[in-house]
């Protein structure tokens, strides 16, 4: 059983940053890929960026290449997500979320972390 502990969210304006962390407990954190994911009101949850922990190989959705950058620390099993330039539309709740390499959906889900950008 993996366990997945989101922290860092908060309220900044426009053009702030934020760094927001995941902490891995349970498992073999090398044997997955954490992914962030956001969810907005009223509209669906989508893959902001990921990294696979063996590789360090990364993935980040257009609209936040360049300002936001994913990383991890293997000694703190934790995955952070680095943002900056914030805009208002990056406003949702942030969920950090693990799977099997070999996996098609994200089995782990943290219990997700608000940031809200205000203009």
């Amino acid at each position: 059983q993996v366990l997945l502990v989101e922290s860092g969210g908060g309220l900044v304006q426009a053009g702030g940053s934020l760094r927001l962390s995941c902490a891995v407990h349970g498992g073999t954190s090398a044997s997955y890929v954490i992914g962030w994911f956001r969810q907005a009101p009223g509209k669906e949850r989508d893959l902001v960026a990921r990294i696979t922990w063996s590789t360090s190989s990364t993935l980040y959705a257009d609209s936040v290449k360049g300002r936001f950058t994913i990383s991890k620390d293997n000694a703190k099993n934790t995955v952070y997500l680095q943002m900056n330039s914030l805009k208002p539309e990056d406003t949702a709740v942030y969920y950090c979320a693990a799977k099997s390499p070999l996996g098609a959906t994200y089995d782990y889900w943290g219990q997700g972390t608000q940031v809200t950008v205000s203009s």
